[in-house]
């Protein structure tokens, strides 16, 4: 059988890339699902095979602290032993070669269900014999936020805590990346909701201009994703 990825020497034939996308965002069709969706489509068109997962629409907890992970009796030292409503999505994220998982910034952080999953998928690969990690293949992670902030406070405000945020996503032996998408469009008619500070019209038209190239740089991101070696 062939490596995740890898040329099959004895057929001749390269197996498709797995990629799993997570969308760790309350609403399914809004702007963090559509650039995942962008994404997705990026990766197919380089070849690869993408499944997509809502995971608020999973039930499952942060981690338990049962430090099974860290038993020695344990025969797999880097998977997750808690069973819950996020164990088959973990099994597949073990069985991916990379994952895009993307999220809204809710009070300056990612959602709780990104975090959970985060460490629930990575802290089982962290050795406390030497800080190391157990897992034994390599996932790249991707992942895409979009936030009302703009790029200017990001950089100042957000960046350099982002990227130290996601480190853990290292424990899985690949590459992480972050793509952003600033100043997004939250509602169609903000008359409706006590949102006066924003610009309704000025949203509206940043969002035409912009959104566009948004799922475009998405849709590299995934196709770049498919085809890394």
């Amino acid at each position: 059988m062939s490596k995740k990825g890898q040329t099959n020497h004895w057929k001749g034939e390269i197996s498709m890339k797995k990629i799993l996308i997570l969308n760790g965002g309350p609403r399914m069709h809004n702007n963090t699902a559509k650039l995942l969706a962008a994404a997705g489509e990026g990766a197919v068109s380089a070849g690869a095979s993408t499944e997509t997962i809502d995971l608020y629409k999973l039930n499952f907890t942060d981690c338990r602290s049962c430090l099974a992970c860290k038993n020695k009796r344990m025969a797999v030292p880097w998977k997750c032993y808690w069973r819950d409503g996020l164990t088959e999505t973990l099994q597949k994220v073990y069985e991916a070669d990379a994952i895009i998982i993307g999220s809204p910034i809710f009070f300056g952080e990612p959602t709780g269900v990104v975090r959970s999953f985060m460490v629930r998928s990575t802290f089982p690969a962290l050795s406390y014999d030497d800080y190391q990690s157990t897992f034994p293949g390599k996932i790249d992670v991707a992942v895409i936020l979009t936030m009302n902030a703009d790029q200017n406070y990001y950089d100042k405000h957000y960046k350099s805590h982002m990227e130290e945020y996601f480190q853990p996503f290292h424990y899985l032996n690949g590459k992480t990346e972050i793509l952003t998408s600033f100043d997004t469009l939250q509602v169609p008619d903000y008359s409706r909701y006590r949102m006066a500070s924003w610009d309704e019209a000025k949203k509206k038209a940043h969002h035409a201009e912009q959104f566009p190239k948004d799922l475009q740089a998405a849709f590299e991101l995934g196709r770049r994703l498919a085809s890394r070696q």
